[in-house]
């Protein structure tokens, strides 16, 4: 997916979240591991959401086992670095026609 495409989705999952309650603390987090997308805040959690989008095939497809591993570390990064020690969710966001928003995809 180019960059553009990406970009699109990312500020289309933004609004999603927005739209449901959710405060955007960050957008585009890098550590060494990897990125994460979206930093959002909902009723004192902490959401970490991955944002994916295709027109082939179901977006989550694209979390692979190893890319969850990166976004989990990357995480970890953020709440060492920022001191935080609040309850926190690891979430996708899948870009389509719609946005389909799924919490806690780590289970």
């Amino acid at each position: 997916m180019s960059k553009s495409l990406g970009d699109k989705a990312e500020k289309r999952a933004e609004a999603y979240l927005e739209d449901h309650g959710f405060i955007v603390v960050e957008r585009n987090f890098h550590s060494r591991f990897g990125e994460i997308d979206i930093i959002a805040k909902k009723e004192g959690v902490l959401h970490f959401v991955e944002v994916k989008s295709s027109s082939l095939y179901h977006p989550l497809y694209d979390i692979t086992p190893s890319k969850l591993q990166k976004i989990i570390k990357t995480a970890n990064v953020y709440l060492k670095k920022n001191n935080i020690t609040s309850a926190y969710s690891i979430d996708a966001a899948a870009v389509t026609d719609c946005v389909e928003f799924y919490e806690n995809i780590t289970l």
